[in-house]
């Protein structure tokens, strides 16, 4: 009798994460969340520490024809603070792990540590340790951060409420347009190596591929504003998906507002240039590594003027489902298509 094979593709990243941890045991109280969220959560007496990590592997998230290494660096980390700050927290320490072939030299590293040592700087975490080693292919960059949170003021993508208010950090969709715009130029090159790429009217957007900054600065002014969202995400695999997720911990559905949608100039014209539509991306591009959090309404008063936050719809009950009202405000049902890992 022959051993049944599951393809990965056929349960998806979610499918095979739920899968692996329905098989881990917790042993240790101050164990408060692990999988499941952006970053697990230990206890930590009158705080609580946050830990995350990140995979990014060459041909899979990123290609370096067009990646400079500064900017993968910077990236790296940037990608882990971006899932520190979703869970309201403060990022401290990194450790960082790479693997190489020898086709890397030293100057090569040093460039990609630069990025490394700058994001550090900006994001003010320290690096602390780390693994190098030894690849048969391409490089692999695997980052840890640890943060901290007051205890009782870490988010969780299980606390939206029923009328809890939608919001959204920055504007969407930039990510995934820049990505469209560095394969076609690559392409170019690799048909002309003659022919100088014409990046220079997409620098916003392929800036939001290549060098993409997490939104600390807001969870500062929450702080500051005494606003503690219900549930927080941050949009690595698109807005849709993250809403999905928190629609499931939660138990609850959404109504979001295409009109509410926040979107570039650029972004959107961009997409039009490659007969894109523009809402299709805002919610199903990945990367932009903005924030997706709900508040109670009585928060919204101290929100309202913030010029970076966009309030883009309302919680509902799990049994009125998932769903966005169009310009011509007709309700269309939410797809999380996201990006597909396997």
């Amino acid at each position: 009798m022959s051993e049944k094979r599951t393809e990965i593709g056929e349960i998806g990243e979610f499918g095979l994460i739920d899968q692996l941890n329905s098989k881990i045991q917790i042993r240790h109280q101050d164990t408060l969340k692990g999988i499941g969220d952006d970053a697990a959560v230990l206890d930590a007496e009158d705080k609580v520490k946050v830990v995350t990590t990140d995979l990014l592997l060459e041909g899979v998230h990123f290609d370096l024809s067009y990646a400079p290494l500064h900017h993968l660096g910077f990236k790296a980390v940037a990608v882990n603070i971006s899932d520190i700050a979703a869970m309201n927290a403060i990022p401290k320490q990194i450790t960082v792990s790479i693997a190489l072939s020898n086709r890397f030299s030293v100057e090569a590293v040093e460039a990609l540590y630069a990025g490394i040592n700058a994001a550090a700087e900006h994001y003010n975490v320290d690096v602390i340790g780390g693994d190098t080693t030894s690849s048969r292919s391409g490089l692999v960059i695997s980052v840890t951060a640890i943060g901290e949170v007051e205890k009782g003021k870490e988010v969780y993508r299980s606390g939206a409420k029923v009328n809890d208010i939608i919001c959204v950090t920055g504007d969407l969709g930039g990510a995934l347009i820049g990505l469209q715009v560095l394969e076609r130029e690559k392409e170019v090159f690799m048909a002309d190596p003659n022919m100088k790429p014409q990046l220079d009217k997409y620098a916003y957007i392929t800036g939001r591929q290549l060098k993409p900054d997490a939104r600390m600065d807001i969870i500062h002014e929450l702080k500051e504003l005494g606003v503690v969202p219900t549930s927080m995400m941050d949009v690595s695999d698109g807005l849709a998906s993250e809403l999905f997720h928190i629609c499931k911990q939660s138990k609850v559905g959404v109504m979001i507002y295409e009109d509410k949608l926040p979107i570039d100039k650029q972004t959107y014209d961009t997409a039009v240039e490659f007969n894109l539509d523009p809402i299709t991306c805002v919610l199903n591009g990945g990367e932009d590594y903005e924030l997706v959090f709900t508040i109670n309404q009585d928060d919204f008063y101290k929100l309202e003027k913030h010029p970076d936050i966009h309030f883009i719809g309302h919680v509902t009950k799990e049994e009125e489902g998932k769903f966005m009202v169009t310009k011509s405000e007709t309700a269309v049902q939410l797809k999380a298509q996201g990006w597909v890992h396997f």
